[in-house]
């Protein structure tokens, strides 16, 4: 190990050959990379930045689409294959390195929706715990609801995980694994080719090579590729979000109306979030957007009008076509392969989306179809 800007960095030797590199250290990349690593692969891992410092840090963490009867069959394959699969992840990660992912089972109420005739037939559909409720039984189960509500439905078993706390935990893991070189604050500058296929990246200090070259750089993504002259629909969508500390009690279940949603943590901090804003790559906190969000925050749950907001932030969230990721190994590039574009899903299909890379780079039966997450005819 050795230390780098006060980050200590596991780094295999020199002399090893690294089998996979992964472009990209948030969620999706740092679970990518223990996925393969645990195979006994040598991976080695670049960031720009610190792991897990951009969106899976800036999320709200709930394990579950805030709307998933309106996402493509895709998504929702996804999804269901990593919700089931986030509490022996965090049990995993918990056991192995002392720091707890923190999934925390409350249950979710969508308030007062214009579509739920179509959110119960889809939950009918999909075999999902979804029901509606009594407006009463709602305040029964979140006595600080605000009173402006009529109806309500709500889903059992939807966990929220603490994203900071989760990629520690990776960060943490993949810094115990010998077979694993982690390299922060090291931007990738270009790919390195030969004889037709991506064999590395260029740093600005040095190349990297690997057998195969995994991007899974979030919001970042599309530019990175476009060196390649690959067009990849991925944009930065800036996500704003506050947090406010209560007491450990206060909420008991997430709630969400209008788009806007509450998140309890279990130790009494309370998210609340999200605007959707086109930005560019511009990620400071606006006051505009805090009043709104305020204002969301009182709508939901009128006692936050007393209670001072902790922290207030924005991130970029990797935007894509329906959400729907890229997951698979470029046609036009041999050796280059996607994890990217989750758009708002990113911590919820990391899981699943992992997984299925892990699958299709080692030549194993894949968890579910591929072809929908396929660069193969989607890309520019």
């Amino acid at each position: 190990m050795y230390l780098l800007e006060g980050r200590v960095v596991s780094l295999a030797s020199d002399d090893e050959q690294i089998d996979f590199l992964v472009v990209g250290g948030g969620a999706v990349g740092l679970l990518s990379a223990f996925l393969l690593a645990k195979e006994g692969l040598r991976i080695a891992l670049v960031e720009r930045q610190g792991t897990g410092e951009e969106a899976s840090w800036a999320g709200g963490g709930i394990v579950s689409p805030l709307y998933p009867w309106r996402y493509s069959s895709a998504v929702t394959a996804l999804a269901h294959w990593s919700q089931d699969f986030y509490p022996l992840l965090a049990e995993q990660l918990l056991a192995e390195t002392g720091v707890d992912p923190e999934v925390h089972v409350t249950g979710l109420y969508w308030l007062d929706l214009d579509d739920e005739a179509e959110a119960l037939a889809w939950a009918w559909r999909e075999g999902r715990p979804l029901r509606a409720v009594g407006i009463d039984e709602v305040h029964g189960a979140v006595p600080g609801l605000g009173a402006g509500f009529s109806r309500a439905i709500y889903m059992a078993g939807v966990a929220n995980v603490r994203n900071p706390r989760l990629t520690r935990a990776l960060r943490e893991a993949l810094l115990r694994m010998p077979n694993v070189t982690l390299r922060e604050h090291c931007p990738v500058q270009g790919f390195v080719q030969e004889a037709g296929r991506v064999v590395g990246v260029r740093t600005a200090d040095e190349e990297l090579r690997a057998e195969r070259v995994v991007v899974a750089a979030g919001a970042w993504s599309g530019e990175l590729l476009a060196g390649l002259g690959i067009e990849l629909p991925v944009e930065p969508v800036k996500g704003q979000m506050i947090l406010y500390k209560c007491a450990e009690d206060f909420l008991p279940s997430m709630v969400l109306a209008k788009g806007r949603y509450a998140i309890p943590r279990k130790d009494g901090h309370i998210l609340v979030g999200s605007t959707l804003e086109h930005a560019g790559f511009d990620k400071r906190p606006t006051e505009s957007a805090l009043d709104s969000l305020k204002a969301s925050a009182v709508e939901l749950l009128p006692a936050l009008a007393d209670a001072e907001v902790v922290k207030h932030w924005a991130g970029l969230r990797p935007g894509s076509p329906e959400g729907i990721p890229y997951i698979g190994e470029v046609p036009a590039h041999p050796g280059l392969w996607l994890n990217c574009g989750h758009y708002r899903n990113g911590l919820v299909l990391a899981p699943a989306s992992c997984r299925l890379l892990a699958d299709l780079m080692l030549g194993r039966e894949p968890i579910i179809d591929p072809s929908p997450y396929a660069p193969a005819g989607r890309l520019g």
